[in-house]
């Protein structure tokens, strides 16, 4: 066994990638289509008269992302830190773009028509996010650890984005990238007395918008006891608690749940994990977790690598990635089970949206080449850079001044 795992591990470095999380997400996203392949007949055969329509469009969405991340793979990291800035001026000019022209859908704009598909320019802003605050800590990481002006400095063009973001409105968005935000400084030594300062008036300002609002308010009642109105306001919840506990312990098996037949909404998007649960039950849950926990493993461990590799940018990028997919999933799993509000956020390459397994499939495209350049192009630490241009300095400083020195001490002694 031993000899097993030592020959897996000198595999593992000969590997010009990450393959453990390349089969992970290969599992998780074929895992994500069965499911919306099941999950989605009745609605599809309603709407579409074809119980296959929303298979066919996500399995279109995956072959665009797969794709997509394999010209992506081919750019080098130095691209993104050298445009990251114009990355997010072009995700701050989609979401105006999505306010003024955008698709609205239950009371919410959130989608830029495209031809092919609906592109929710927050899912692009979550990428843009991780890209810049990778390269403002990569340039500025002393400055995150000791100055607090460093940190408010943010506060401009992220404040603009939650506005944006707000309006449309899209509090689950503003909310992971507010949380993805908070990791990179944590991961990068920002002190945690700085937060207090900065989270506590987002808070405040979220509660705010709820209380003021009867729609926001009603659904944070019916979150809190979905019961009170199971035909009303908690329908939606009430129906994927029943999915999810009909599951049992080993589920109903694949195709057999009673919730997708037109009883639980957006059974093949946001509540995709109650279809599952009934599906697969605890086990298959357990399952899916483990496999998220694993992809989150094998992220952040590319993110320790490349820093080590002295590429803080990429490294920095495959953290917040990771804190991105794993945050994203566990929040929809919250609110299936009734633990958070409804946010609107999908289950990661498990739920159908096209804009969102494009923006992951590229996101993890950058990692795989953060893994890529961090084996085969480490950078010499700057450091020893600068210790080098110090150790020059003086010795050039020093022959300058006995260069001085000397004619004068022959006027003297003259």
């Amino acid at each position: 066994m031993k000899a097993f795992i030592h020959n897996l591990q000198q595999q593992n470095k000969a590997w010009p990638m990450d393959f453990w999380l390349l089969g992970f997400v290969v599992i998780l996203a074929v895992t994500g289509l069965t499911m919306v392949a099941s999950s989605s007949v009745a609605i599809s055969q309603t709407r579409f008269g074809n119980p296959d329509h929303y298979f066919i469009r996500q399995l279109m969405s995956m072959g665009l992302g797969a794709v997509a991340a394999y010209i992506f793979f081919q750019i080098p990291l130095a691209f993104w830190e050298k445009h990251r800035g114009k990355i997010f001026l072009l995700a701050i000019f989609l979401l105006v773009a999505v306010l003024l022209v955008g698709r609205e859908i239950n009371g919410s704009k959130r989608w830029l028509p495209l031809v092919f598909m609906n592109f929710q320019p927050s899912e692009f802003m979550k990428l843009a996010i991780v890209l810049f605050m990778a390269g403002y800590l990569d340039r500025h990481s002393s400055a995150v650890k000791e100055e607090f002006s460093a940190v408010i400095r943010l506060a401009l063009p992220f404040g603009l984005m939650a506005i944006l973001l707000l309006m449309e409105p899209d509090y689950g968005s503003t909310f992971v990238i507010a949380v993805i935000i908070t990791g990179m400084l944590l991961i990068a030594g920002a002190p945690w007395r700085y937060f207090v300062l900065t989270v506590l008036p987002m808070v405040t300002i979220l509660v705010a918008l709820v209380v003021t609002s009867k729609y926001r308010m009603a659904r944070v009642s019916s979150f809190l006891d979905p019961w009170q109105d199971p035909f009303g306001a908690g329908y939606q919840l009430t129906q994927a608690l029943i999915a999810s506990g009909s599951g049992e312990w080993f589920g109903a098996g694949l195709g057999a749940s009673v919730q997708k037949l037109l009883y639980l909404p957006d059974a093949h998007t946001d509540f995709l994990f109650s279809i599952f649960a009934e599906e697969f039950g605890f086990v298959g849950v357990i399952f899916l977790v483990i496999l998220y926990l694993s992809i989150l493993y094998r992220l952040f461990r590319i993110g320790r690598k490349g820093i080590e590799a002295n590429h803080f940018f990429g490294g920095m990028v495959a953290y917040g990635i990771g804190i991105w997919i794993i945050l994203q999933a566990g929040i929809n799993m919250g609110v299936n089970l009734g633990a958070f509000p409804t946010k609107g956020l999908t289950l990661p390459f498990m739920s159908y949206g096209g804009s969102s397994v494009l923006l992951l499939s590229i996101a993890l495209a950058v990692v795989f080449r953060v893994d890529y350049e961090t084996r085969y192009h480490p950078r010499e630490p700057k450091e020893e850079v600068e210790d080098e241009n110090e150790t020059e300095q003086p010795k050039q400083n020093h022959r300058k001044s006995r260069r001085k020195v000397s004619p004068s001490r022959g006027i003297a002694g003259s």
